[in-house]
């Protein structure tokens, strides 16, 4: 088997890129328990998420939704969306702002992590990704065990703290604080972040 038709049976992880975003459950129609701070920050995290995703466009860097399954397992992201954008979801508007486009990469999990019983570790391994900025929710618990996972598999981590939220001010500070010590993951702002050097594609000076 030559090379190119090696990589054509990889037709569906066409890109490249050294980093890829992953969004994690923001697909959510918020509608669970002690939602009052996380609804208050919704229209901040989805703007700060839309940034983030536009930054990594601009630069090559694909964008993977990594998100909960809802109802009976069918792999129907679409049903996931249909169920978050209902009329009455808390989160519809969250989520009409954040639906996936045509050439972002969509992963369905059964448990918190991102890397538990997902094609995810396979799609990285294609995309050559060295790098993962995680962003999405809760931080304390999806976010963190997923980020945890990462960190297991040798990946420098980037999780910018205006692009995560928790349930309460406290459980994000304290899951960032926790990111940072044991995963050594980078928490800087968004804004602060290199998204040509974190790609591969920026030019030497």
């Amino acid at each position: 088997m030559t090379k190119a038709d090696s990589e054509d049976l990889h037709g569906n992880v066409p890109d490249a890129s050294g980093a890829a975003l992953l969004l994690v459950d923001v697909i959510n129609d918020f509608e669970f328990p002690q939602n009052e701070n996380l609804l208050r920050e919704a229209p901040r995290l989805q703007k700060a998420l839309r940034r983030l995703k536009e930054h990594c466009r601009r630069a090559g860097i694909p964008t993977i939704y990594v998100n909960d399954n809802h109802g009976k397992w069918r792999s129907d992201y679409n049903a996931v969306v249909r169920w978050a954008t209902r009329v009455d979801s808390p989160g519809r508007a969250f989520v009409q702002a954040l639906t996936p486009e045509l050439d972002d990469y969509i992963v369905l999990k059964p448990k918190h992590s991102a890397f538990f019983g997902t094609p995810l570790q396979a799609i990285l391994e294609h995309l050559g990704a060295k790098s993962l900025i995680v962003a999405g929710v809760t931080a304390n618990a999806c976010v963190l065990l997923s980020v945890g996972d990462a960190y297991v598999q040798g990946y420098r981590i980037l999780v910018p703290q205006d692009c995560v939220a928790a349930l309460t001010p406290e459980a994000h500070d304290e899951a960032l604080h926790l990111m940072e010590q044991s995963f050594g993951a980078d928490t800087r702002a968004a804004n602060g972040l290199d998204f040509e050097e974190l790609s591969g594609t920026k030019k030497a000076a």
